[in-house]
This record gives C-alpha cells, structure tokens and sequence, in this order.
C-alpha cells in the first residue's frame, strides 16, 4: 500500500492523472528531463506500480486521492489528464476543478473529439482556469522518449506549460516538435486531422502491398525488402519503415508470415471518422482520408463480404514482363497518393482556422510531424519548406517541388489504378486520389450539369460563365431563363 504524507508539500512541478501506459510514460518522460512529478491514478496499485518499477529514473510525488495530488503541486498547477476520452476524461475534471484555483492549468493530453475540447476550455474559462486540447502522437515509445505535441488553449498558458512540453518533446534538427497551435480545440483538431492523414497512409501502403503481392506473387519478406529499400529514399518515414519489420516477421507457432495469420479486418477507435465527419462540415474533400477510413469498415463487414465471394468477377490475369518497372510504377503511384492526403489534411486544417478563428500556421504543424509522431517522414521536411516559401499556399500539390514529384510520377500513377481495376484488385486510396487530382486539374467539371438538375427539381438556381448573377430556367413552365 501506497504511504503519503496527509499534508504533501507543494513541490511538484507538472502532475499526471491516469497512469496506464501512454500516462504512466509521459509521467516518467518528464522525470527523466529533471521535473518532479505528481502521480495519481483512480487504482493506487497503477501509481505504486510506478514508482516501484521507475522510481530510480526521477522525482515521482504520488498521492492516494485527487486532494493530495492537488496538494503536492506548484502553482500554477500543471495537471495533465491521461485518461479515455468522452465521459472518463469530463469525470476526472469534474472531480479536479473544485480543487484547483484561478490560474491553474489542465492539460487534456487524450484524443479527445475537439468540441469536446471547446466545451471544456469555455466551462473552466468561466472559473478561471486554463484548460489546454493537447493532441500527443507517438504511442507509448513517444510518450516515453519524445512525441510530437499539439497544444491548443489559452496562449498565456503556453508561457508556463509550453517550454516543459517542448522540452520533452521529440527534437529534429534541435527543433522541437511541439507549439502552440491556437485557441480552444485547435490542438486536438489537428491531432485528429494527423491520425486522418495517419488512415491514409496506411492504406496506401497496404495497397501497395497488396497490388505487389497480387501482380508479382512476392513473398511477405520478398515485399519486406522493398519497402526497406523504399525507405532509403524519398519515402524514409515511419510507416514504411515498421511496414519493412512487419513483412518480415515469421510467425512463431505456424513459421508462416505473420501478415498471413492476421485476420483480415482493420480496427478503428474514431479518428479518422471524425476527420472525414468534420470535413463534410467543412465542405473540404478528404478523399483519400475518407476511402481510408471506409477501407477499414469494408474489411469488418464480414457478412456482407461472405455474401459477395461468388459475384462476377471477370477480372484479367497479370502479366507483369518488367517486375522492377512494376515496383517502381508503385513506388511513385504511393507517393503521389500520399501528397494528395496530406495536401488535402493541410486544406482541412486552413478550413477550420478560418472557420473557427484560430489563425493555425500549417507550416509549424508540418514541423512538429516531422519526429516523434506515427506519420513522422522526411517528406514533411518539403512541407514545412513549402509553407516557408509561400505560408498561404492554398494548394500543397501546386507547390513547385510537389507539381514537379507528382508530375513526375502521374503516368505510373495511371497505369498503377488501371492495372488494379483490370485485375480485380481494390485500391480505394490510389484511385480516389488519382482522381481529385484529375478533378483539380480539369478545365471544367460536370458539376454544371448537376447545378442544372438540382435547378429543374428545386429551383436551386445556376449562375452563368458568360454574364453576372444569378438565374433560374421556368423547368416546368416555357423553360424561359429569369434573374432568381
């Protein structure tokens, strides 16, 4: 059983309430970096065990109850809250509030739906406190030894929290990759709109994957050395890189693949849906985030899958005479693709800023990804560059290094979405976003045809290329043309 003093000593620099592992690491990432620690979790045995297994890696101040928790910090208090999302996490705060005093600050450290975050920040603003969205990718290793960090929240809490988050933060090229993000639910909205980008590239490269399995037969570790190649080069990330390690990995009970024993549905905890949702009220087309994220709930419909097996297929046979040609043309098909997810990510992010006033500088976003977090990549070096040299870019694919690598690559692209159409293999991501790209760059659009349809049924009016304003055609009447 857990001792404590009834009376702790404000000592404690930063406290962290919930101590499962992503809690529990970030609690000794800021020991490990000098801070002391207050420790508190709803089960004692979760903060002895703490302090029992890590104890010796800093100062840990742990408490048997919220009170003494409170107690043991320094004002302002920094209390960062480690806990699931939704009802768990306004339960912690309800307990907490009473206790602290204006000036406090609360961190909501867990992924949480950003109006949640706006709804808490304008509560605990009305008592004088600072309430912090504080999006945190990495997983547990970067919790532990450096994630990237997104905090939102008042800008005068940033002045007492922010130089510790940055300091634990991941660092690439002595940066860190933590700031400021903006007001309210800024933070956590562009955490949710990374773990869509997130969706996205994940899929893409299961695509691959499988578009290379399919048309080539290799092998699970034949595919382990392509993406380990292809993670020597311009697509050098993380994903691609635990791809490399996944693909080689043997099972040890069957000696087969361990991606061939995994059952084939995909699970989701929110996220990307949340993207996709919000991006609908946005009117911001997140294609290749959208189809990523309804790849995964095709992959768990499992009854409608077993009742598709005999449809009609009538699907080629592959024929691949250049198999490095082949690999190649799939290289660059996924790297395109992943250009257009995270163009169409920093597009979300624009639209939200102006919605919601929160002035984001999508440069520093790409900055702060770039280590730490799961879609960290050398890619997002050629973000952050494409935002240093025109900060209002309204079209990360129209930024010259990205026109040029995506152009470069577009005849492979092509030939990459036909082959897998022809053949009957699924590859939603490459394909959705061969074609926002083909929509983009179209001189016109069917769309004029739809504006006139929705005009004949509802009278939703039209405006005309050649003239201003704004008409409407008498569909059921002489079908003459009026100013609307």
């Amino acid at each position: 059983m857990m001792t404590t003093s009834p009376t702790p000593t404000a000592t404690a620099q930063v406290g962290v309430v919930g101590l499962a592992v992503m809690g529990s690491n970030l609690a000794r990432n800021f020991a490990r970096h000098g801070y002391r620690v207050a420790v508190y979790n709803r089960t004692g045995a979760k903060t002895d065990e703490l302090v029992r297994a890590h104890g010796d890696e800093g100062t840990f101040v742990p408490s048997a109850g919220l009170a003494g928790f409170v107690a043991s910090l320094e004002r302002p208090r920094r209390v960062v809250i480690m806990v699931k999302a939704g009802g768990p996490t306004d339960a912690v705060i309800d307990e907490l509030v009473p206790l602290l005093e204006p000036g406090d600050i609360v961190v909501d450290g867990g992924n949480a739906h950003f109006p949640d975050t706006v709804r808490r920040e304008a509560a605990l603003a009305e008592k004088g406190l600072h309430f912090v969205g504080a999006g945190i990718s990495g997983g547990e290793e970067g919790a532990l030894n450096g994630p990237s960090i997104m905090p939102g929240g008042p800008a005068a809490s940033y002045a007492a929290l922010g130089p510790m988050l940055e300091e634990i933060s991941a660092h690439v090229d002595g940066v860190p990759c933590c700031t400021h993000v903006g007001p309210d639910g800024a933070g956590h909205f562009v955490k949710m709109v990374h773990n869509g980008i997130e969706y996205a590239d994940m899929q893409l490269i299961a695509e691959a994957y499988d578009l290379m399995r399919h048309a080539l037969g290799a092998t699970p570790s034949e595919l382990a050395q392509v993406f380990a190649d292809w993670n020597a080069g311009d697509l050098d990330s993380f994903l691609i890189e635990i791809t490399a390690e996944v693909l080689a990995h043997t099972d040890a009970e069957t000696g087969k693949a361990l991606v061939d024993v995994i059952v084939d549905e995909a699970g989701q905890k929110g996220t990307g849906r949340w993207t996709v949702q919000a991006a609908l009220d946005l009117g911001v087309p997140v294609t290749g985030i959208a189809e990523a994220t309804f790849a995964r709930a095709v992959s768990s419909s499992v009854p409608q899958r077993r009742a598709a097996r005999d449809l009609p297929a009538h699907v080629g046979t592959w024929d691949v005479a250049d198999r490095d040609g082949f690999v190649e043309d799939v290289r660059k098909a996924l790297y395109a693709s992943k250009v257009v997810a995270y163009s169409q990510g920093f597009d979300q992010i624009a639209a939200a800023s102006a919605e919601y006033g929160w002035d984001i500088d999508r440069g520093a976003m790409a900055r702060i990804w770039r280590g730490g977090c799961i879609i960290r990549a050398t890619f997002l070096d050629r973000i952050t560059e494409a935002y240093q040299r025109d900060p209002g870019l309204p079209l990360l694919i129209a930024d010259p290094y990205f026109a040029d690598a995506v152009g470069e690559g577009v005849a492979a692209w092509r030939r990459i979405v036909s082959l897998a159409a022809l053949n009957g293999v699924p590859a939603p991501a490459f394909s959705s976003s061969l074609a926002y790209y083909d929509a983009l760059r179209a001189e016109r659009l069917p769309a004029a045809l739809v504006q006139a349809q929705r005009d004949f049924f509802g009278a939703h009016t039209y405006r005309r290329v050649d003239k201003d304003g704004t008409y409407h055609t008498l569909w059921s009447e002489d079908r003459r043309e009026v100013v609307a």
